[in-house]
């Protein structure tokens, strides 16, 4: 049992080093200004490096100092085998869910509208060929502009003079001057904000893909060592029972 429980204590003690990276990542993902507006998304990050360092936690505790009950908030050795894929389906869902309700995207609207993000391009750029050869963001070219295939015509980033038809796209319908409307109740802002968002991601993805393959294999040796650890216990303890042997 001693080399059983060590064991254990020594997975979920590196399972708590593993999960530091996920909580720093969530944390990272809150300090991106693209995504001020959408502070909520950070936190199943956050919950998710949480509760595998609780886990850990509790399972190094119950190893090392044999405290049974601590014991049963650790994983099955052979379940969750699909969680990652799982939990990345299921964040993506609810993400597009989430953006696409009018109720949240009032708010999220109100939010960028406050932002400065549109009137920062009219300070960068204010001709036109300046502009169009930038590489402004998703989110700018979203919410900050007209669709391109709305045929407006540049006066400056943020101001625009309406074309006869207007037909070709929803989007040109919904574009407005006024520096608090713009586009923000367009199609395009909330791709824009997806994408952006997307973009972060990205980069936060690296670190829990590593994180959480690290997490994996940890387990799964650990559960090999802990099977092979009872096995041995056990016939050890067979053969001082036997008194043949």
């Amino acid at each position: 049992m001693a080399l059983s429980s060590n064991v254990i204590g020594a997975i979920n003690f590196v399972a708590m080093i593993l999960s530091i990276p996920i909580i720093g990542a969530g944390i990272w993902l809150a300090t991106e200004a693209d995504n001020s507006c959408v502070k909520i998304l950070q936190w199943p990050v956050i919950i998710l490096g949480v509760l595998i360092l609780v886990v850990a936690l509790a399972g190094f505790i119950g190893g090392f100092w044999r405290i049974p009950w601590l014991l049963i908030f650790l994983p099955h050795c052979d379940a969750c085998s699909d969680c990652p894929s799982c939990m990345a389906w299921w964040f993506l869902w609810w993400l597009r869910r989430r953006v696409r309700s009018s109720y949240k995207w009032d708010r999220i609207r109100s939010c960028l509208s406050s932002s400065s993000m549109c009137a920062e391009l009219n300070q960068s750029y204010r001709m036109a060929q300046d502009f169009f050869n930038a590489h402004i963001s998703p989110l700018q070219s979203g919410c900050c502009k007209p669709p391109t295939e709305c045929g407006y015509t540049f006066v400056n980033p943020t101001y625009w003079i309406s074309p006869i038809n207007t037909a070709a796209d929803m989007d040109c319908l919904q574009w407005s001057n006024d520096q608090t409307q713009l586009c923000y109740s367009c199609n395009s802002c909330k791709a824009g904000l997806l994408a952006n968002i997307k973009k972060e991601w990205r980069r936060a993805d690296i670190i829990l893909l590593f994180t959480l393959v690290a997490l994996i294999c940890v387990y799964l040796i650990g559960c090999c060592a802990f099977r092979n650890a009872k096995t041995e216990e056990l016939f050890r303890k067979y053969k001082q029972g036997n008194p043949y042997n």
